[in-house]
């Protein structure tokens, strides 16, 4: 299953056009190459899939859908909750997902 959980923008490096995001408290980098230069901002609510940048979403719609998957992780075992949070963003396009 392909989930993309909202992320929070904390850090952006230019030189390397990449990201730092925190995804429920799980920090990663991410590449900015999908987005147009300077749409991205420190404090903005991004969606991840592969390892990049594809979308920006109102802060007020990211912060509804964590409030969800923390619903939704509250149900799961540990292992499976990493494997959501830690993954979601390895997701291969399988036209299904």
């Amino acid at each position: 299953m392909c989930l993309s959980i909202p992320s929070k923008v904390v850090k952006i490096d230019t030189e390397r056009n990449t990201a730092i995001v925190d995804t429920m408290g799980v920090k990663r980098e991410a590449g900015l190459d999908l987005m147009e230069e300077g749409s991205v901002a420190i404090g903005d609510y991004v969606l991840l899939h592969i390892g990049f940048i594809m979308n920006k979403i109102e802060e007020e719609d990211a912060l509804e859908s964590l409030r969800v998957y923390r619903e939704i992780l509250e149900k799961m075992d540990e292992e499976e909750r990493e494997r959501v949070v830690i993954e979601d963003d390895n997701c291969e396009n399988r036209g299904n997902s």
